[in-house]
């Protein structure tokens, strides 16, 4: 049974954010299925602080089609989400069917991952309230104010909640998360 797992990205999301997961997807048999504000092809980017740089610098990266827009998705019919990060969760945080299909993952109790940025879209959701999760570090007031407890590890794992840093992590949190999925699949006859 190969499963389907949503892949949240809009414009400027962070290339290696999304694309580390997505073909990891693959090599436990599950779908990542791209999703956007609308169904169409999205600019990614790249985000690094480089030496001597205070804020991180941005430069374009690959694009990536977004399979359904937010307004189409059926929640049920989904394993688990990744919230990417770079500067699209700071945009689509706002979108309300996008914040609709955030709490049915943590209503349900389903596999959930985030990166960075994405935390943006789980705190706007207000999904975060006494949840434990890593974010890059100018984030960690986003999750705070939203009532979140920011911890600056590589990975933390906060029950169905897997979460890093910045993609310097992903090979510290996605494994977990991968794992929660293979459980779930599991759970379900798959």
């Amino acid at each position: 049974m190969h499963e389907q797992v949503l892949l949240i990205v809009g414009d400027a999301t962070e290339t290696v954010d999304t694309l580390y997961p997505y073909f990891r997807l693959q090599e436990d048999h599950f779908i990542p299925i791209v999703a956007g504000p609308e169904k169409r092809r999205f600019q990614m980017v790249l985000h690094e602080v480089k030496p001597g740089w205070t804020i991180t610098k941005e430069w374009e990266g690959y694009t990536i089609d977004a399979e359904v827009a937010f307004r189409d998705i059926n929640p049920e019919d989904y394993l688990g989400i990744f919230f990417s990060g770079g500067r699209a969760p700071e945009y689509i945080r706002e979108d309300e069917d996008l914040l609709r299909i955030t709490r049915h993952f943590f209503e349900a109790r389903k596999p959930i991952a985030s990166v960075c940025h994405g935390v943006e879209i789980p705190a706007r959701a207000g999904c975060v309230k006494g949840r434990r999760m890593a974010t890059v570090a100018k984030c960690r007031f986003d999750l705070e104010v939203c009532g979140g407890i920011y911890v600056n590890e590589p990975c933390v794992i906060d029950g169905n909640l897997v979460s890093g840093r910045t993609y310097h992590d992903h090979g510290h949190y996605v494994g977990p998360w991968i794992k929660l999925l293979l459980q779930a699949r599991q759970a379900r006859g798959g």
